[in-house]
Parts: C-alpha cells; structure tokens; sequence
C-alpha cells in the first residue's frame, strides 16, 4: 500500500513540474489603441527652415520694339510649380546692367517671376555718366515720351507672355531713370497690381495723364537727392490728388539719404550719389512688403 502511495505522488509531483504556466489573458480592447491614432503617432522632427533652397533658372531674351533689338533678362524659380506673379524690373541710366539683373534674381527667389527689360537695345550701354545722361535723355527728354512708353510695354510685354506668369498679376519696379519708366507705364492707363520707384524720377512732360493711374504706387526718395528733389516728388504728390488718384500713392523720404542710395558702387557724395545701407535695406523691405499687400501675399 505504500509502495502504490509512493508511486502516486512521484506522477504528481511530475505532472505539476511539466504543466505549461497559462499566457496571461490579452486587456480588455477598451484598454488598449486597435486603430492608428494620427494626434498620438510619431511625427517627423519639423527642421527650422522646411523651404526648398531656390533653383534659380536665368535666361537672355531677345524681343523687338518696331525694328530695333532689344535683350532682357529673365529669372525664375525652378523649384516653383505652376504659374506665379510677376515682376517687370526697369533699369537706371546707364542701361541693363548686372545691378537690374541682380535684382530680378532677388525677386526670382521671393517666388516672382522677374523679368528686366531693355530700354536702349540690345548691346547697348553707357560707359560712363555723361555718356548716360545723353541716352537716357532720348527718352526721358521727349516732349511725349512716346518712345520710352513703347520700350517699357515692348518689355511688359514679353513678361507677360511667359508660361509661367499670371498676365494679371504683374507689377513694375525701377531704379533712378526706370522709376521714370514704370510711372510711365501707370500714366498710360495701364493695369499693374503695383509700382515702385527707388530714386526715381517723378517727373513728367504729362502731368495730365495721373488720371489715367490705375495701380498703387510707393515712392521710396532720398531725402538729400540733388538730382531728383523733395520739391519734384511734392510736385508729384499734388499733381496725383488733383487727378483724385492721391489715395493710389504713397512716398517714403529717407531723410539723410542721397541719390542712388540703393547702390553700393555709388560713392560719390559730391555729384549727389551716394550708397547708404540702412536705405537700401529698409526700402527692399517696404518693396516687399508693397507687393504683398497688391499681391494679396501671405507669408509664413
């Protein structure tokens, strides 16, 4: 009897040691995510400046106004999909040079796309100031300015039959004689989102045609401009609220500062021409500001 005791315990004992310990019982569903939850999945780490580094893509064009050649300068985003704004830059006196072409790749990289036109035709360019004073004056001379209207819409032109660009969203900048150029464009009744003049010229044998405005404009003048005096931009002020266009313009004096002030190779305090950095700065920065308010631009 005990020898059967025995032997019954032994088998047991080996029973309890061979038992498989039960898995625990999953939780309750309640208790535990099924679904992928997108507020509680991993988020990529976000970097600081998310936005694609600017493909500059840059290109001469050859057009025509009537027979005579002309060669601008065009510049825009590759890495931008689809059409965009755009932007038509007007050169000073000496003729389209590396400084307009520089500032139409500023543009380019703010998302516009730019275009530089030629006012005195293709390869042609003033060497030296006085040789400037007397191209530009073919044009800024003429009783009717007839002609350098039909250069700055030949150049308007091409701009606006770039693939890229939305025909009605086109404005005009420019520097000394092509602040000149892109008011004209204005007195001719033609519709841009906005103008902008860096020590530009103001004045015009057409005074008469500020009714026909039909584009905002920022005037951004030197204070100590000799070439280019307060008393015209005033002149400029008052003629544009006889026409009841005043609420279409805006002027901003930099007080301390000379012509050219946007240019750094101005040097030349003397003549009037003179380079001054914070000017330069602050006036880009009211340019773009300006083309955001006629672009209706939101920026992060």
């Amino acid at each position: 009897m005990k020898k059967i005791v025995a032997i019954l315990l032994i088998v047991a004992f080996v029973y309890s040691c061979g038992k498989k310990e039960e898995a625990p019982k999953p939780q309750d569903d309640k208790n535990k995510m099924t679904k992928a939850d997108p507020k509680k999945e991993d988020k990529p780490v976000e970097k600081k400046d998310e936005k694609q580094e600017p493909n500059i893509e840059t290109k001469s064009i050859t057009y025509k106004d009537g027979k005579v050649e002309l060669e601008g300068f065009l510049a825009y985003d590759k890495n931008i999909k689809g059409k965009r704004p755009g932007v038509l830059v007007a050169h000073a006196w000496m003729g389209l040079d590396e400084y307009a072409k520089g500032r139409a790749v500023e543009l380019a990289k703010m998302g516009y796309i730019a275009f530089a036109l030629d006012i005195y035709g293709k390869g042609v360019h003033a060497k030296d100031h006085k040789e400037a004073m007397k191209l530009s004056g073919i044009y800024r001379n003429n009783k009717d300015r007839k002609l350098l209207r039909s250069r700055a819409r030949a150049g308007l032109k091409v701009l606006r039959r770039q693939k890229l660009v939305r025909k009605k969203r086109i404005a005009a900048i420019g520097y000394c004689f092509g602040g000149a150029t892109v008011l004209e464009l204005a007195r001719m009744g033609i519709k841009l989102r906005g103008v902008v003049t860096f020590h530009g010229d103001v004045r015009t044998p057409h005074r008469n045609d500020n009714k026909k405005i039909r584009t905002k404009i920022l005037v951004l003048h030197g204070g100590k401009d000799p070439h280019i005096k307060t008393s015209d931009v005033k002149q400029f002020e008052v003629d544009m609220k006889n026409a009841k266009k005043d609420k279409l313009l805006k002027v901003h004096v930099f007080q301390d500062a000379y012509h050219a002030f946007t240019v750094p190779e101005a040097k030349d305090k003397k003549s009037g021409l003179l380079y001054d950095a914070t000017a330069d700065k602050e006036s880009w920065q009211m340019m773009k500001d300006h083309l955001d308010e006629v672009f209706k631009t939101k920026r992060k």
